[in-house]
């Protein structure tokens, strides 16, 4: 009964994916939550810490007993989101890092010099976002949204892998389920063709997230680094009222609120045992990443976008 309900809400989208979802859900999950203290001697990196679900999950992990890296843009605003975390947490090891996860020299100096004096990471998740309203070309030239929630995210992972490695680390990506309305764009990954559309490059990126995050898995594996994708549903946050206020204001009294969107990402990154890699989440649950055959890619495509991918940041295959 409960496996037919939970899958009439994600086919119905709008109750899936709004507050009445997340509230339906949680009366029938088995009792996984993450215990207090599990995160204790840990330590997680999150990056777009700086309000929205990015702030919130740094907060979840905190409450678990983690030290946290927030991973921000802007610094003030990083500080703010930091002071807000020892606000409710006093004594938390919180930490502000600066960097554009889109720049990818940044990426590799931040993600270096992190690696440099960081003993360990535990858990990594790439939350930083954007929804460009006009095409827009990242440091190095890739297309924004390619270069944000794709590329840096790629490279720094693989640039953290030495602390990362050995101890059952978890990194999970924070996807979109726009990107069911989208194919891998696999002959036009920067979104040089066509009428640019920012929710049609915010979709095809996420989209990318989703179909390279087992290969992902597969690279990082014997590291026993766990990885993940996931979509939070529709939250209410900054970045939803700025980029897309007229669903804001449609949606507005359904959004769910910042806890119930990141609450997948801490259950993913702190549960206990680990669930398996390489898969896509939504309210604690494995999800098809398909539901028209229209948007499927074959494997030949997935390996043909893994490669422009590992050339675009510097990496062997």
């Amino acid at each position: 009964m409960t496996r037919t309900l939970d899958t009439l809400l994600d086919r119905t989208v709008v109750p899936g994916y709004s507050k009445i979802g997340y509230l339906v859900r949680r009366t029938w999950w088995p009792d996984d939550d993450p215990r207090p203290g599990s995160l204790a001697g840990k330590r997680a990196l999150v990056t777009g810490a700086s309000s929205g679900l990015g702030q919130e999950t740094a907060l979840g992990l905190a409450r678990l007993g983690a030290a946290v890296h927030l991973l921000v843009r802007n610094e003030v605003k990083g500080k703010a989101a930091a002071d807000a975390i020892l606000a409710e947490l006093p004594g938390t090891d919180v930490h502000v890092e600066v960097c554009d996860m889109s720049d990818l020299a940044a990426v590799r100096r931040v993600a270096d010099d992190l690696a440099g004096r960081l003993p360990r990471l535990d858990v990594l998740v790439h939350n930083a976002g954007a929804l460009p309203a006009q095409r827009t070309e990242a440091p190095g030239g890739h297309e924004l949204t390619v270069a944000l929630h794709v590329l840096g995210p790629l490279l720094m992972t693989e640039q953290l892998r030495p602390v990362l490695a050995g101890h059952h680390a978890r990194v999970v990506l924070v996807s979109s389920g726009g990107m069911y309305t989208q194919r891998l764009p696999v002959h036009d990954p920067d979104y040089e063709r066509g009428d640019y559309k920012g929710t049609v490059a915010y979709a095809r990126s996420k989209r990318m997230q989703v179909a390279l995050a087992p290969l992902m898995q597969e690279r990082w594996r014997a590291d026993g680094i766990t990885v993940h994708s996931m979509h939070p549903g529709w939250a209410d946050t900054p970045g939803v009222a700025s980029s897309l206020p007229l669903f804001k204001k449609v949606t507005g009294p359904v959004l769910r609120d910042a806890t119930a969107g990141a609450d997948t990402v801490v259950w993913l990154a702190a549960t206990e045992p680990a669930p398996p890699g390489g898969r896509f989440w939504h309210d604690r649950a494995e999800r098809p990443t398909h539901y028209r055959s229209s948007t499927r890619e074959s494997a030949a495509e997935r390996e043909t976008m893994w490669h422009w991918v590992l050339d675009a940041v510097g990496m062997d295959a």
